[in-house]
């Protein structure tokens, strides 16, 4: 029976990952870089702003300025291009509100910084409906790597067996899998198709499609 639902943020509690390209595009202009013409991020989904720098930048600006620096710097960026048009995923405040009246606990479970985690909340008025906020910044490993979900249940003193996790990257599919959790994905980052190799329980494009009914049949 699920007793604790888990909710990834990025492409989860927002649909933001364009968002996130636009902020990265701008670093890349502001240190004069250049991607790589139709270049496939995709793999570094979900995955921590460590991964996310050495991957991204040359080496010698890694080096030059630190992976904290340009982490905050970009992280600073996304926040200042999002603030005037975010909103909550559709569908996710009712099924937040459904899971609140009916006494199960929720988590953010976030790869991404705290910072970027309370911004989200704040801003889209939802703070109140979790009970703890797990982020990338206060784990030792992010995803695809359990941790963020394992301490994310702990927190909510509820078995890892006992968790519905929400996500969109595949990564955090992974991580969800190993924890031993079920997972239903939305198709914010990933396609349907894509999704389908991670094998998730559901498939769903937002949160319109689901209840607390939806839920408990995952059973």
């Amino acid at each position: 029976m699920i007793k604790g639902v888990i909710f990834d943020m990025d492409g989860v509690l927002v649909n933001n990952m364009a968002v996130h390209f636009r902020a990265f595009a701008a670093m890349a202009e502001r240190y004069n870089l250049k991607a790589e013409e139709g270049a496939d991020f995709s793999h570094l989904n979900g995955r921590g702003n460590d991964d996310i720098i050495n991957a991204l930048f040359p080496r010698e600006l890694v080096e030059a300025k630190g992976v904290a620096a340009l982490a905050e710097e970009k992280e600073a960026l996304y926040r200042e291009i999002y603030a005037p048009t975010i909103r909550p995923t559709e569908g996710l405040v009712a099924l937040l509100r459904e899971l609140h009246e009916a006494g199960i606990p929720c988590a953010v479970g976030s790869s991404g910084p705290r910072v970027n985690v309370d911004f989200v909340l704040e801003k889209c008025a939802i703070a109140p409906y979790f009970d703890t906020v797990i982020s990338g910044d206060m784990v030792t490993h992010c995803k695809p790597n359990p941790e963020i979900f394992l301490t994310a249940a702990a927190k909510l003193g509820v078995k890892p067996e006992e968790c519905l996790v929400f996500e969109d990257a595949i990564s955090g599919v992974v991580a969800a899998r190993k924890a031993g959790m079920r997972v239903i994905t939305l198709t914010s980052t990933h396609t349907r198709e894509q999704l389908l190799e991670a094998a998730p329980d559901l498939i769903v494009e937002d949160f319109r499609s689901i209840s607390l009914d939806t839920i408990m049949k995952l059973q």
